[in-house]
């Protein structure tokens, strides 16, 4: 495959594929998970870190930083206030200026609060933040973030962590055709199909957590996860044909003895 990176704000990533820290077994298998999946870029829930006690064990600890660019996250936060300190909180401990903003407004679906979400991205980015907020599948409120300041958008494709793949394939189509910054789509991958169906829809990056980590073979689901990428990246780039009603024989009838 030729050099295909992923740039967002200006840093370049060789993976397209971007892996999370929660719900694994053990921090070893999440270690050996992020190796086995090539990923560049990893999400960590700051309000679920210690970061004030570097002392103590934590995930951190697990994660090779001259390798993977640590992107924290503001899950759990339902108001925008909540969000924005958290943030402040991540960039304070020396963690990064990036944050994957969440902003929730459902406990039952997990959809993020439009109206925070857009508040507290206007109020990170005057502060300097780069921000890839986690969005619903709607183009027009894609559209208000990414003129907010937003560095990419990541809309969804199922609800976190429910593993149903994608569900509107035509929004991120728009989502991605009107997008002048990276789109990310991020939850409801359930396995390496879903990757390559949300690849081969020109989304410039996969991000996942519970598809890798709740698979019975978490390393192996990686791997599976990585190609999965590679490949939907690679089809999307090649071109698909054109969808048809009817069968077209793969060779041609002509000079065909008989006719």
């Amino acid at each position: 495959m030729p050099s295909d990176p992923l740039v967002i704000a200006g840093r370049t990533f060789q993976s397209r594929l971007i892996v999370g820290t929660g719900k694994y077994p053990s921090f070893p298998v999440m270690a050996q998970a992020h190796a086995a999946s090539g990923a560049d870029m990893v999400t960590v829930a700051v309000r679920r870190v210690n970061i004030s006690d570097r002392s103590k064990e934590s995930l951190l600890d697990y994660i090779d930083t001259s390798k993977m660019f640590i992107l924290p996250n503001t899950a759990g936060c339902y108001t925008a206030d909540e969000a924005v300190r958290t943030a402040r909180l991540a960039r304070e401990a020396g963690l990064s200026n990036w944050v994957k903003l969440e902003v929730i407004g459902d406990e039952k679906t997990l959809f993020p609060d439009n109206e925070a979400l857009l508040e507290a991205t206007r109020t990170l980015v005057a502060e300097g933040f780069v921000v890839l907020p986690y969005v619903i599948d709607d183009p027009v409120l894609c559209r208000k973030l990414e003129d907010a300041g937003a560095a990419a958008v990541m809309p969804l494709g199922a609800p976190i962590g429910s593993g149903l793949g994608i569900q509107n394939a035509n929004n991120l189509r728009i989502i991605k055709e009107q997008a002048r910054v990276p789109v990310i789509v991020d939850a409801g991958v359930g396995t390496a199909s879903d990757a390559a169906v949300a690849m081969e829809l020109g989304a410039d990056a996969v991000l996942m957590n519970t598809a890798i980590a709740g698979a019975k073979d978490p390393v192996a689901m990686a791997a599976a996860m990585r190609m999965a990428v590679e490949a939907g990246r690679l089809a999307y780039g090649a071109g698909r044909i054109p969808r048809k009603m009817y069968a077209t024989a793969s060779s041609p009838v002509e000079g065909l003895v008989g006719r």
